[in-house]
């Protein structure tokens, strides 16, 4: 059995392809190397497609029919919600033709499992309390419809096939695995505050006046790790026969504001983390924390980190590429 990993040069596709390979797994990556890094991915055979593009369809059937695959982790997106407010049909066409491309070339390849990238922003704004599957999905930005149009997609795909698959929801992903697998981007709360205090800025709050305990918004911080346990255990189940629901938060239960976060990274790594206010960022809801009973229930996954093990392996990982 070969697992097909869109993005798996990637952040969290990096250390998904490093625990199935872990476990015996066959891994076949896809990437566009847009952000990703090809001696990322284990020796496994990396296959370099710009997943958006029609072109795409054809030599990604004849690398799943190549390499016998017989199920997809599909990772590759775009992710960023300032982007996605201002180029929202370039996250159509990535995000959700993206996933078409892939459900067109692993249907022709009868490719009969898959997982999907989903994210929390398909649920909005979401209060205090913490934020069910069953919950109304109300996203504020153009990357949260971009994700819960793919679910619906799939949705749609698996009513009028045999496939079996599951969109995963993910909350906030910091931290890393292994040092060398450390995000590299600098598009979250976590690696932007590190990348500026480390140049020797102030770390920057957007936005203060939340309708939120301290004002900051408040996040379900994952540890990476975690979240590509949670692809692995899911998996396992796929294989063994269909999930009794296709959509599953993917967080800790726990929720922390970007205030709490900042201090907190501040101490393990020694660093003058007092922050400066600046505006909110247009697509930022308040408050997003998850939910997890259903995954525990049906999967029997819980997330094992919490945050002070989260920033520090995201520190370790900071240090090591930026010494």
């Amino acid at each position: 059995m070969t697992v097909l990993v869109t993005g798996g040069a990637g952040y969290i596709g990096a250390h998904v392809v490093r625990l199935l390979q872990s476990a015996g797994r066959e891994v076949v990556v896809v990437d566009d190397l847009s952000t990703g890094f090809a001696d990322r991915v284990g020796g496994a055979p990396l296959v370099q497609l710009d997943l958006g593009e029609p072109s795409s369809v054809d030599p990604l059937t004849e690398a799943c029919r190549a390499h016998g695959v017989t199920a997809v982790i599909h990772l590759a997106a775009r992710k960023r919600v300032d982007e996605s407010v201002a180029r929202p049909l370039w996250y159509v066409t990535q995000n959700v033709g993206g996933l078409a491309n892939v459900l067109r070339a692993t249907r022709a390849a009868r490719v009969d499992r898959f997982i999907f990238s989903s994210s929390a922003a398909v649920y909005g704004s979401c209060g205090e309390a913490a934020v069910g599957e069953d919950d109304a999905t109300r996203p504020v930005n153009p990357y949260g419809r971009s994700k819960l149009a793919g679910e619906l997609l799939l949705r749609d795909v698996v009513r009028s096939s045999d496939l079996r698959a599951v969109s995963l929801r993910y909350f906030n992903i910091a931290g890393a695995g292994w040092p060398e697998l450390g995000d590299t981007g600098v598009t979250n709360l976590v690696t932007q505050t590190l990348d500026r205090l480390t140049r020797g800025e102030r770390a920057e709050v957007y936005g203060t006046d939340y309708a939120t305990p301290d004002g900051s918004c408040v996040r379900d911080y994952l540890h990476v790790l975690d979240l590509a346990q949670a692809h692995v255990a899911v998996l396992d189940r796929l294989e063994a026969g269909h999930l009794p629901r296709d959509v599953y938060n993917v967080g800790t239960g726990h929720g922390a504001s970007v205030l709490e976060v900042l201090e907190l990274l501040g101490q393990v790594s020694g660093l003058d983390a007092a922050p400066e206010a600046a505006p909110r960022r247009a697509g930022d809801p308040a408050s997003v924390v998850a939910a997890v009973d259903r995954i525990r229930d049906d999967v029997g996954w819980v997330a094992q980190h919490r945050m002070p093990e989260v920033l520090s392996s995201a520190w370790a990982a900071w240090s090591a590429a930026h010494p």
